[in-house]
């Protein structure tokens, strides 16, 4: 998002992010249709939160950072709720901490939807009425805010799969999908691509976070990309060869962790005798070995990696592989929940199915500038002990991906839909 960028026309630009806005805010309440009313509060881990917290927390993101500066006249609807619902904005007050938002029983799940409807009401009223000084300004904010509800969106799904995993009775959110006919997985192929100085980073052509820009030119060596990602039985076969026992290929903080967590397979899998299942949106499934591998850690990727002879892809890699592609693939609106095997032989699952991680570290480009004023900890502050993930996934949304899109997570974390494509020097 480019706050300086003008809008061609205001009028036009307002009654577009008016539908997109309902839209958005109308799919973060039917991702949680599901749900029982228990299910709102559960929080399994300090790194997921409860569906009720989503909920209210983009609610206060609109409020806090459109309705309060811009809409005179407006009536906050709880003002405890600016420091119950803050995230991580330092610069916008206190906010309750992470790790305890599970042990909110109140506001009710009632009472924060009737907060949706007083920030939507207040919302559309004030597209429909924009004050002409800050109309760009708005308009910008307005648009960052979707976007922002569109990651909760993902975030929501992920941490009830959670949530649910930690229950013995490994509920489902919602019945198994019917299943795709069966496929013959592609083998394994690679595609080369020729090095050079490159671009990457945000074109300038629609919305973008402020850490995929500025774009800017970076060298690039003769590289392979693997033709799709890894699957679950390629992975099977790194843990029957005694991958998660053997500290060569492991980096020094992932041997640490994988032997302080007991971890022996991806997070959902679980040995049934002599054959194996994973955890998924809708309970417990048999393994399927021609599905891509998903959940892994960046230690778990970096290892199979090492074990296969090949290494992770850095993010400019995978940006200058995949921007002349078509974004398409399994995204949120596909329906899935889940990855899917790749059905296709040439480069694939790019876009969609799983975030792949690369060998990145999270930091700023060269020029990189925040966004002003408290809007500027929104990305800039986490650009430390990071790694970058790209492509997408399928609880993600297709509107919400370009290829310049830079998602990142600790190295350690494995709840999101995460998995790897192989990479090598050419």
């Amino acid at each position: 998002m480019n706050f300086q960028q003008p809008h061609t026309n205001i009028s036009d630009e307002a009654v577009t992010l008016g539908h997109r806005l309902g839209a958005v805010r109308a799919r973060t309440e039917s991702l949680c249709t599901p749900l029982e009313i228990e299910d709102y509060v559960i929080q399994a881990s300090d790194s997921v939160s409860p569906p009720k917290w989503h909920l209210a927390h983009t609610s206060w993101f609109f409020e806090t950072f459109i309705l309060l500066p811009f809409a005179p006249g407006y009536r906050v609807f709880d003002e405890a709720y600016a420091h119950l619902f803050n995230s991580y904005y330092e610069t916008a007050g206190t906010f309750f901490p992470r790790a305890q938002r599970g042990l909110l029983s109140r506001p009710t799940v009632a009472q924060i939807y009737r907060y949706r409807s007083h920030v939507d009401e207040a919302m559309q009223a004030l597209l429909k009425n924009l004050p002409q000084q800050s109309a760009h300004d708005i308009l910008a904010r307005v648009e960052l805010g979707i976007e922002h509800e569109t990651q909760h969106q993902e975030l929501l799904l992920m941490d009830v799969k959670y949530n649910f995993f930690i229950n013995p009775l490994k509920p489902a959110y919602r019945d198994a999908a019917n299943p795709p006919s069966p496929v013959s997985l592609p083998a394994m192929g690679s595609h080369e691509f020729g090095g050079g100085i490159v671009e990457i980073g945000h074109d300038g052509v629609g919305f973008s976070f402020d850490n995929e820009r500025p774009r800017h030119q970076t060298l690039l060596c003769d590289f392979r990309l693997g033709s799709r990602l890894v699957s679950n039985e390629e992975y099977l076969a790194f843990i029957t060869d005694r991958g998660y026992q053997r500290a060569d290929l492991w980096l020094s903080d992932g041997w640490h962790t994988i032997n302080t967590q007991h971890w022996q397979a991806p997070l959902y899998w679980h040995r049934d005798g002599s054959d194996w299942q994973q955890f998924t949106l809708s309970g417990m499934q048999p393994l399927k070995l021609h599905e891509p591998v998903a959940h892994l850690s960046y230690y778990e990727a970096d290892a199979y990696a090492r074990w296969a002879g090949k290494r992770l892809p850095t993010e400019a890699e995978w940006e200058h592989a995949a921007a002349s592609l078509p974004i398409s693939g399994n995204f949120l609106e596909s329906g899935s929940l889940h990855p899917q095997a790749a059905r296709q032989p040439g480069l694939t699952q790019l876009y969609g199915d799983l975030w792949e991680w690369t060998q990145s570290a999270y930091s700023s480009y060269p020029g990189f500038r925040p966004l002003p004023g408290t809007l500027g900890e929104y990305n800039g502050k986490f650009m430390s002990d990071q790694m970058v993930l790209r492509g997408g996934c399928c609880v993600t949304a297709r509107d919400h991906i370009r290829a310049s899109y830079r998602n990142f997570f600790r190295p350690a974390d494995r709840w999101m839909f995460s998995g790897l494509r192989l990479a090598e020097d050419a």
